[in-house]
């Protein structure tokens, strides 16, 4: 909290806009079919809809994929991978409750 008793927001710039985008779609997730917005394909209202055990699944697939192409001298499939990775990362975040703003703690906390 501030002086001013307000939320001290971190902001990750582009990382923010996308996490706040995955938490949209959570949120859509767990409406009725019938009374979604335009997100009824989405990629990750789907994730979502499968559950837990799918993305984290799918992190564990992007990790291996990111490994895979940091041996390699490709490093635009590692940084495509890693952007793969961070995704799923940031879904899966979401699918247990936290946000980036938890990490950065941990993080912190570590550090001191």
């Amino acid at each position: 909290d501030t002086c001013w008793n307000e939320d001290n927001i971190s902001n990750f710039g582009f990382l923010s806009q996308l996490e706040n985008v995955i938490k949209q779609r959570k949120a859509e997730a767990s409406k009725d079919p019938d009374f979604r917005q335009d997100v009824k394909q989405s990629y990750v209202v789907s994730l979502f809809e499968q559950g837990i055990n799918k993305i984290a699944q799918k992190v564990g697939e992007e990790a291996v994929e990111t490994v895979i192409e940091a041996k390699d001298d490709n490093d635009e499939l590692f940084l495509y991978e890693s952007a793969d990775l961070l995704f799923h990362y940031l879904i899966l975040l979401q699918a247990k409750g936290f946000t980036l703003k938890d990490i950065e703690a941990e993080l912190k906390k570590r550090h001191n």
